[in-house]
């Protein structure tokens, strides 16, 4: 919502301040055509050559993340640290009966009551591998924390990518733009002949190139990666939870204890509150 409330207040703004000064849109909306098609083209030509397929598509994917915002919501912080309570409960109660959640997240009545959870695959991984990890004797805490600690790192590392890609497009635009207006000065010099009113017309549309590049690159591209960026970096939060809660376990914290820590590690704008967590817990003892 606020992506869409972002984009009119820019077109709002910009163009409104250009008329209310008394520009005329008719110079602009005459060269928009012809400079889009050099510098939008010029763009996705240039986004093309310096990504492979995977991040082309990874990126355009991504772009949804600017009007749909994080996919973890904070009711999914709570629905997880009940997850993993729960698991590891079954875990000091009887190693035998975790093995078959974890072998078999898909089929898990446990994994079941959290959808959400159970359809994303580097969540389920993540807890997963970090338990059965736990179940061949590693007694070293610190260890499977620096193994999570890279594994998460790596993770966040590859989902960057779609972000870095929009901002190399942004910070490429105004040169582009520049590209697009020197090709119009040259379309006028070639007609030097023609009268002021003629030439100032094809100045005007010349320089259109390099408001137009410069525009798309600060008032769009660039946002957009910003916002991708910090999207991602809000759902990161999510599995470092999970990281803080199974290395608590690690330490052979009690369950309590254990979730107690991960609610306390998460951001305050998602974390629930005691209380409320307190309940869902309940809950899941009583199921």
């Amino acid at each position: 919502m606020f992506g869409f409330v972002g984009i009119a207040v820019t077109f709002v703004m910009v163009f409104g301040g250009y008329m209310a000064a008394g520009g005329k849109l008719g110079i602009i909306l005459h060269s928009l055509p012809f400079e889009m098609m050099m510098i939008g083209g010029a763009a996705v030509g240039a986004f093309l050559l310096s990504n492979d397929m995977h991040t082309v598509k990874h990126t355009l994917g991504d772009v949804g993340k600017v009007f749909k915002g994080a996919k973890w919501k904070p009711q999914d912080y709570r629905d997880l640290l009940c997850l993993l309570f729960e698991l590891i409960r079954i875990g000091r109660a009887n190693p035998m009966d975790l093995e078959g959640h974890v072998e078999n997240p898909q089929e898990s009545a446990v994994f079941s009551r959290y959808p959400k959870i159970q359809s994303d695959a580097g969540a389920v991984d993540l807890i997963c591998d970090t338990l059965r990890a736990s179940s061949m004797n590693y007694d070293d805490p610190h260890q499977v924390e620096e193994v999570l600690e890279k594994q998460l790192e790596t993770r966040k590392h590859h989902a960057l990518h779609s972000s870095h890609a929009l901002q190399n497009m942004a910070d490429g635009l105004p040169a582009l733009g520049i590209v697009a207006a020197v090709l119009g000065v040259i379309k006028t010099m070639a007609a030097i002949d023609q009268p002021p009113s003629v030439l100032g017309g094809m100045i005007g549309g010349a320089l259109v190139g390099t408001f137009l590049g410069v525009f798309l690159a600060y008032g769009f591209v660039g946002p957009f990666a910003s916002r991708v960026k910090g999207v991602i970096e809000e759902d990161h939060q999510f599995y470092l939870l999970i990281r803080e809660v199974l290395v608590a376990a690690l330490h052979n914290h009690s369950p309590d204890i254990c979730v107690e820590v991960g609610r306390q590690n998460t951001p305050r704008s998602l974390r629930p509150s005691f209380s409320d967590l307190s309940d869902a817990l309940r809950e899941a003892k009583a199921a």
